[in-house]
């Protein structure tokens, strides 16, 4: 006879659910990444505006060209602001659901654990009994002869 662990269904819905929980985590990082990335760029693109203004600044321009390109610094320094909100956020999230992937694998974890100790006594007894079958056999033979 095979062995059956008991708890096998509830042992696949962890198993499901500790999944779920991580690739929820996975998502979250990968918004993390594309957040920081794009918070990058935009700290890369002010420069060059910061400098490009700079340089326009030194050389005759229109107020009126002056005043877009700051308009244009300013508007993208306050989407790096929401962006950087935003990431904060993200961590925010990221460590709520590492909780929950935490919570989920040791409870998955744990019943890896109890299966594998009902195995090693399923296996442990189902050798005794098959050294008892043995020893009878032989017992018997000897008895015999």
């Amino acid at each position: 006879m095979a062995f059956k662990f008991p708890l096998a269904t509830v042992l696949r819905l962890q198993q499901s659910i500790e999944r779920q929980e991580e690739l929820a985590l996975e998502k979250i990082l990968v918004k993390i990444t594309e957040v920081q990335r794009r918070i990058d760029t935009l700290a890369a693109d002010i420069t060059r505006a910061r400098l490009r203004l700079e340089e326009e600044m030194q050389q005759t321009l229109p107020a009126g060209e002056v005043d877009t390109m700051t308009t244009q610094i300013e508007n993208a320094i306050g989407h790096r602001q929401e962006l950087v909100a935003s990431l904060a956020e993200l961590h925010r999230e990221r460590e709520a659901q590492t909780q929950k992937y935490l919570t989920a694998h040791q409870s998955r974890r744990t019943l890896g654990d109890m299966q594998d100790r009902q195995r090693e006594a399923y296996l442990q007894e189902r050798n005794r009994v098959e050294q008892r079958f043995v020893d009878d056999v032989f017992a018997s033979r000897a008895q015999r002869s």
